[in-house]
């Protein structure tokens, strides 16, 4: 069926837009796009946003006066006409701030029409469409919509947008130029949109710019300025002794969190259905006034949302339940307490490289937690609650060729705590048999974990230290493991993998990477963790590169994971490569 523009008037400076928009999207990506916008960028910081950042869409705001007019636009500009739309939260907010209109008054939708880069990579257009009936009143917002362009951007995905990357990337488009200007989380698509200002010299006829991460990220819009009342940043920026007091004051954060989990508050609070203070003290324990005051602080950071019938639970806050898939509880707990107790410490490390968890406890962290079952199970719980970072393990290449092999493969899990990584390999592939190497009180709860999923009857348990690694294995596995030790222990620890290793097998390590460049990484922050409690380290991708050479390893390859970590992938020294030999 062929569509006629119904209105003549309102119509050709859109489809001259959407046809322009498309263009740019199908000729630039990440790498050169990004120092055009901001002038200067170069060096480690164009480095940290075109590997984190990836170019998604060009967007604009358009006025049709109905949905026939809209399909219209977009056939004229060879769009699909049938691309799905649904609320834009965001901008029908900001329009309603710039024009002092009622939010209720504006029908914005937003849809994505695909389009494809110069090799391939699906992209889109963003189409914000305010309808604009005839004689509606709205005609004056389009007006200056069109001349101002508020809402022409160009969008940037974030790949595994964990908080304090995404606040790194942000650091770095407000060092070259680029203000904070607003931005929200919608609910209908899961994801936390946040603008900025381009700086005046970008070479770019789109002056705005957007940073798109999936899930519920307004604690970190809290950390950006605020946008006045008519939707543009404020010019003047946080003060430098503001900034430090919120700096000052995070270590408050962490104990209201723990104090949440350990209260049972998560579980005791809806998502949907707001609850009251008063209601909540009697299913906790708690006294009413003071848990509104811990509510108020929680609300600040976004862990529960405060509406006039109370508080309900956010997504945020829903990771602390202890019934919830993957729950991060048992993190609040540990971070909220002996980690925080050590951190008290932490000048003590930074004088005499010894860790503090050792001078405040009277003894290591290990031997520590093994003496006490109920720290050393929380602790294997925290271990899991990580375990978002393993999804992509299942699918590495040196695991499917060993799925594929013709005759059943071994993984073998070197200090492989309660079996989770382990029990999600063996889960996806059932021809693949398991044996897991740890304490004898880990393997107990290993042996439950995975009998439980169904994976027990294809896995031997072996209880044991690092001089204890199984041989003949096809592929072997350390996960977290190399970080708490020095550099001498590390060298170690390869070797007696090297030793067990037949000469076809693999190692996977799973570790967070410190970046060459200096860019912001969780690694950097494990790293004064590490230091704190364990006396071990992070590090670069060539640090272990030269342990692994050390051991009689060479370092293939690595890949990046949720959470900011990275598999790393080694091999028996001048052994051909084992994926292309069982393919």
């Amino acid at each position: 069926m062929t569509t006629t523009l119904p209105d003549k008037t309102l119509l050709p400076d859109d489809v001259a837009d959407l046809r322009a928009a498309a263009r740019f999207v199908r000729e630039h990506d990440s790498a050169d796009l990004l120092p055009l916008l901001l002038p200067g960028l170069d060096g480690p910081d164009l480095r940290a946003l075109a590997g984190r950042c990836r170019f998604a869409h060009a967007g604009l705001l358009v006025f049709p006066p109905d949905v026939e007019g809209l399909r219209a636009q977009l056939a004229a500009c060879e769009l699909d006409i049938d691309t799905p739309s649904h609320p834009s939260v965001v901008v029908r907010e900001r329009l309603a701030r710039r024009h002092g209109r009622d939010p209720a008054e504006l029908d914005v939708r937003i849809l994505r029409p695909p389009v494809y880069g110069s090799a391939g990579q699906r992209r889109a257009v963003e189409v914000f469409a305010l309808t604009v009936p005839p004689h509606s009143g709205l005609e004056g917002i389009a007006a200056h919509e069109r001349a101002r362009r508020h809402e022409a951007h160009l969008a940037f995905e974030i790949d595994h947008p964990e908080p304090v990357a995404l606040r790194g990337l942000c650091a770095i488009l407000v060092r070259h130029g680029a203000r904070p200007d607003g931005g929200g989380y919608n609910p209908h698509e899961d994801g936390t949109v946040l603008y900025f200002t381009l700086p005046t010299e970008a070479s770019c006829a789109y002056g705005r710019l957007e940073l798109y991460a999936r899930g519920d990220h307004r604690d970190t819009l809290a950390h950006l300025d605020r946008p006045d009342r008519f939707g543009r940043a404020r010019p003047d920026a946080r003060p430098p002794a503001e900034t430090l007091l919120h700096l000052l004051t995070g270590a408050w954060t962490t104990q209201a969190l723990a104090a949440f989990a350990r209260l049972g508050l998560p579980d005791a609070l809806q998502t949907r259905t707001a609850s009251r203070p008063e209601d909540l003290a009697r299913r906790t324990g708690a006294q009413p006034r003071s848990l509104a005051v811990l509510l108020r602080h929680l609300a600040m950071i976004g862990a529960v949302a405060e509406e006039r019938e109370g508080f309900r639970l956010t997504e945020l806050g829903a990771l602390l339940r202890a019934d919830a898939p993957g729950s991060m509880r048992p993190l609040a707990l540990m971070y909220g307490g002996p980690f925080y107790r050590s951190f008290g410490g932490l000048d003590h490390a930074v004088r005499t490289g010894q860790p503090a968890f050792d001078q405040i406890f009277g003894e290591n962290h290990f031997d520590h937690f093994a003496r006490d079952p109920e720290l050393a199970s929380l602790f294997d719980q925290s271990m899991a609650a990580s375990a978002r970072m393993f999804q992509p393990l299942p699918t590495h290449p040196v695991i499917t060729a060993a799925a594929q092999s013709p005759e059943p493969a071994t993984v073998v899990d070197v200090a492989g705590g309660n079996g989770e990584l382990l029990g999600r390999i063996l889960s996806a592939h059932p021809r693949l048999r398991g044996v897991l190497l740890e304490r004898r009180h880990a393997v107990e709860a290993a042996r439950r974990r995975l009998d439980a999923g169904g994976c027990g009857a294809r896995c031997d348990y072996q209880v044991g230290d690092f001089a204890d690694v199984p041989p003949g294995g096809d592929v072997y596995v350390l996960s977290r493991v190399l970080h708490d030790w020095d550099d001498d222990r590390c060298r170690a620890i390869l070797r007696h993998c090297a030793r067990a290793m037949p000469t076809h097998a693999d190692l996977l390590v799973v570790e967070r990477l410190l970046p060459a460049d200096g860019s912001p990484s969780l690694a950097t922050a494990w790293d004064l963790h590490m230091l704190c409690n364990v006396g071990g380290r992070e590090r670069r991708a060539d640090h272990y590169a030269r342990l692994l050479a050390d051991a009689g390893l060479e370092l293939v390859g690595h890949s990046s994971l949720p959470l900011d970590a990275h598999v790393l992938h080694a091999r028996r020294a001048a052994v051909p490569d084992p994926v292309t030999r069982r393919g």
